[in-house]
């Protein structure tokens, strides 16, 4: 029984992408092994501040199934999963790890693992299966409301994402979603639901998970919903690779501001939560040491991170894309830039890797490096034939606990220190290494020295910055 517990948590989260957190901290005070840098240093839960939080993090899409039940309509990852060849084995979130039928079950599992906070995302298309088109669906009130309590009940801090990807497909046939301002209002009427339903018991709220990524995956690979992108990115049936990542990150960055303007002026004061939007966050070092190569990762990090931060702490874009982009970039109005800039209560990021970075403007690329709406770099994990770190199960990712340090140090410094969360690290094992038995899959130490060495490089980083962390600290996807 016991085996078949711990195997459960292994398989839980591991639809897609995400996997709970590892509890090596919460349990036992371990010695870090040798990081990159070849130093050693023992992780202890005094080494963070007091009130910091260690949890999990999950998607609606990648966990909980139940696709077409209790009045849930489909959404645009049901389609775009269902069309042959868009998924590796023709996979679907149909069911997923079922989390729908199984949350009783799940959150136990979680409270066993020690953590104290879990960040999960609400289905839209469960709550409001039309958008605003139609009917609120009150059985996916329910659900949420039974999973938020019983989270409560058992001592973890719900964080709740009110959106993550999944949009109900109406929205996309009827105007093409993120493409249009009218999506704003749609979020905005989705969001007012959330607080109503679900804020008198939720102190932590995130609008939006990650649109940066989500911009550069839907519009310019073309590998999300609505799968648009142009050559040389793909050659998707409808897309312009160039442009609308663009637009589509417009609309996002407006939709969450104006979502935190109705939070602040009808709900915050009565329920007192905070609320953020999370940026998907890598590090960047330069591919080789010399003057373009160490601007590429200004670049980099300006066309990445900034572009979802700067707005909503400085009122607009980062200055590096405005200049080589110029027009195609959006402006906001004066009127517009009153409602994003600081439209955020602490920082949230997701991290999980770090890349080297090379400068295409006065070296030859690959196509697509070469391309203003990718700031002119290209970005490997691989230098004269050697990895930037261990490899992982996502080929884009490698194991560099140094990059954890070198970004907060980069957000504190162009972000002047605010209040900041990581909402999302974590890893799992490159294919050639995954375990053959059961045994090794229940000791997964290849996960468990992954977060040894990333919070040894998170410690190192609040002590010698002595940057406020937030009293909410680290969430974990892989």
């Amino acid at each position: 029984m016991q085996i078949n517990m711990q195997l459960k948590i292994s398989q839980l989260l591991s639809f897609f992408f995400f996997f709970f957190f590892s509890f090596v901290l919460l349990l036992h005070p371990y010695l870090a092994e040798t990081t990159n840098e070849h130093e050693e240093e023992e992780v202890r839960r005094s080494q963070f501040p007091d009130g910091f939080l260690f949890g999990t993090s999950t998607s609606a899409y990648q966990i909980e199934g139940a696709y077409l039940e209790d009045g849930k309509s489909l959404n645009n990852w049901d389609v775009f999963t269902h069309i042959p060849g868009n998924i590796k084995n023709n996979d679907n979130g149909d069911i997923a790890d079922d989390h729908y039928h199984q949350f009783l079950e799940d959150i136990e599992l979680m409270q066993s693992l020690g953590v104290n906070a879990y960040r999960f995302s609400i289905s839209w298309s469960r709550i409001l299966p039309r958008g605003r088109f139609g009917e609120v669906n009150t059985r996916g009130i329910t659900f949420y409301n039974n999973l938020i309590d019983n989270l409560l009940l058992r001592g973890i801090e719900p964080f709740l994402t009110i959106h993550h990807n999944d949009i109900p497909q109406e929205l996309e046939d009827r105007y093409g979603s993120w493409l249009s301002p009218l999506m704003q209002e749609d979020f905005v009427y989705f969001a007012e639901i959330c607080f109503k339903s679900f804020g008198h018991k939720i102190k932590y709220w995130t609008t939006l998970n990650e649109p940066n990524l989500f911009a550069d995956m839907a519009y310019i690979r073309g590998r999300y919903p609505p799968g648009h992108c142009s050559p040389p990115f793909g050659n998707c049936s409808s897309g312009n690779s160039d442009v609308e990542p663009l637009v589509a990150m417009h609309n996002m960055i407006l939709a969450h501001a104006k979502a935190v303007k109705l939070y602040r002026q009808n709900f915050q004061s009565k329920q007192g939560g905070l609320i953020s939007i999370v940026a998907n966050a890598m590090m960047y070092e330069a591919f080789r040491e010399n003057e373009d190569d160490r601007k590429a990762v200004s670049r980099a990090l300006a066309f990445q991170v900034a572009w979802m931060l700067d707005p909503i702490v400085y009122g607009d874009y980062p200055p590096e894309m405005r200049h080589y982009l110029g027009s195609t970039l959006p402006r906001f109005s004066q009127e517009e830039i009153s409602i994003v800039k600081e439209s955020i209560d602490l920082i949230a990021i997701n991290h999980y890797t770090t890349l080297y970075a090379k400068d295409c403007i006065n070296s030859a690329c690959i196509p697509g490096s070469d391309r203003p709406v990718k700031g002119f770099v290209y970005t490997t994990g691989e230098r004269d034939g050697v990895l930037i770190g261990d490899p992982t199960a996502n080929p884009d990712f490698f194991v560099v606990p140094r990059g954890m340090e070198k970004l907060i140090n980069y957000v504190k410094e162009r972000y002047n220190n605010m209040p900041m969360i990581v909402t999302e690290n974590g890893f799992a094992p490159a294919p050639q290494q995954k375990q053959q038995d059961q045994q090794d899959l229940l000791q997964d130490s290849e996960r468990i020295n992954f977060h040894r060495s990333y919070l040894a490089a998170l410690a190192k980083a609040i002590r010698i910055t002595e940057m406020e962390l937030m009293f909410v600290g680290i969430l974990c996807g892989a």
